[in-house]
């Protein structure tokens, strides 16, 4: 039987599932219907870019990671290269490709140049031939055979039609769980150092790994690809994730810094720490509160490094507390630590803030500790009236760590303010740095009044 303080994520990675095709041929579309809501941007506009490329599906109880990859734009001049380059990194973070073509345009030059990519990738990939709204385009999707990656599945993502065996053929081709190399539990813990372009984030792996791994230039967004280094901080082995700058929005990056952005999104995904890095020397931007805001979200454990320390002077360091104050106070529970990448400064005080999210991320309370504490601050705090009624915690259980996540059945609806001070008082109590902490309120259902 496993430790309880092993994080579920950290045992089973899910499988992750790259939808690729030219722009338009419904990937967006077939992406919510998967999801079964409105997720994905759709428009009739080819090339739609979106904030948000990843997404937590579900199919017949397998849980797996959908990666919408946009559709890109091809010039006149070397397409196929240019094809193969951005198919290429969407396709490698990837166990399993859904490929998209339009049956009712049939094979495009474009088509053959992403199959000539997907053959040398060697991954799984399940065709699928959209807009067969009727049986009529039946014909249209067998004519996808000839592009030799096996039976076309015809489906209409925008109705729906076929999508039931399409989704039961993915699964038949999925691994038990994801391919990444680092998500062996027992392994060095996987970090991932992420910030906007030209915080630093490179001069940082180079300065912990001794050495010149990483490409360093005043340009921001050199590094386009993630790059892996096993480090010792401390004397403790980490397997760091160094990524490329994530741009305000994406649709301002075109070519291989979308799919460098893209993969930055897989690589928090697999990480089980974050260390946001932020130019102290700079004013805090929307920038940086976006990351801090998507590694939370993704349930991330979190270090914030200031990092450019040695830039700073008294009346810069004045402004940064009071916009700590103001706009980062959502993120009090993070370790922070002030860095200089580039002299070394307060480097090796990273490995224990590290570690101190690490260890409130995998913090687990035992059931007869929650109740207990529970029933101390309901008797203190009750939760207000509310049309006459007064919900009740009836039970708490914390359903699993990393992050750390509680379940309170309840008597009825419990307003978010209250639901966010008993976080408080959790952390008041129980600590939990560096790590969010999610809440789950399963209300009793209501009794149909007896005549």
């Amino acid at each position: 039987m496993s430790e309880p303080t092993v994080p579920e994520s950290a045992l089973v990675a899910r499988p992750v599932v790259a939808v690729v095709g030219r722009p338009n041929v419904g990937k967006s579309t077939l992406v919510n219907r998967v999801l079964g809501r409105r997720e994905a941007v759709v428009q009739d506009t080819p090339g739609v870019t979106r904030d948000r490329v990843s997404y937590d599906a579900e199919w017949s109880g397998r849980e797996f990671v959908l990666v919408d990859t946009g559709g890109w734009a091809s010039d006149a001049t070397g397409m196929a290269a240019q094809i193969a380059e951005q198919a290429e990194i969407a396709i490698q973070l990837a166990d399993a490709v859904i490929f998209v073509v339009d049956a009712t345009v049939g094979v495009t030059d474009e088509d053959e140049a992403v199959v000539q990519v997907l053959r040398r990738s060697r991954k799984p990939v399940l065709l699928v031939a959209n807009k067969v709204d009727d049986p009529r385009r039946e014909a249209d999707a067998a004519a996808m055979w000839r592009l030799g990656l096996g039976e076309p599945y015809s489906v209409s993502a925008l109705h729906g039609r076929g999508s039931g065996d399409m989704l039961d053929a993915l699964l038949a081709k999925l691994p038990e769980e994801g391919s990444a190399e680092a998500d062996e539990p027992g392994g060095p813990r996987r970090v991932a150092i992420v910030g906007k372009p030209n915080v630093g984030k490179s001069s940082l792996l180079n300065k912990l790994a001794g050495q010149t791994r990483s490409v360093v230039s005043d340009v921001s967004g050199t590094t386009v690809d993630p790059v892996d280094e096993l480090v010792e901080i401390g004397g403790v082995p980490y397997r760091l994730i160094d990524t490329a700058g994530i741009r305000k929005r994406v649709k301002e990056a075109s070519g291989s810094e979308y799919y460098a952005w893209l993969r930055t999104q897989a690589a928090i995904e697999r990480a089980e720490c974050c260390v946001v890095v932020v130019d102290a020397s700079e004013p805090v931007s929307e920038q940086d509160l976006k990351i801090l805001s998507g590694v939370e979200e993704a349930g991330k454990a979190l270090v914030i490094a200031y990092n450019k320390w040695d830039l700073t002077d008294e009346e810069r360091r004045r402004y940064l507390t009071r916009e700590i104050e103001r706009d980062l106070g959502v993120w009090a529970w993070a370790p922070h630590v002030n860095i200089s990448a580039l002299t070394g400064r307060n480097v090796d005080k990273l490995a224990k803030a590290i570690d101190a999210a690490l260890e409130g991320w995998e913090t687990r309370v035992s059931t007869g500790q929650l109740n207990s504490f529970l029933g101390r601050v309901v008797a203190s705090h009750p939760h207000p009236v509310r049309g006459g009624k007064q919900p009740r915690i009836l039970f708490g259980t914390q359903a699993h760590v990393g992050p750390p996540t509680f379940a309170l059945f309840t008597s009825g609806q419990m307003d978010a303010q209250y639901v966010r001070f008993i976080e408080r008082r959790l952390r008041e109590e129980f600590g939990f740095i560096g790590t969010p902490v999610h809440i789950e309120v399963r209300a009793r259902a209501k009794r149909k009044d007896r005549n």
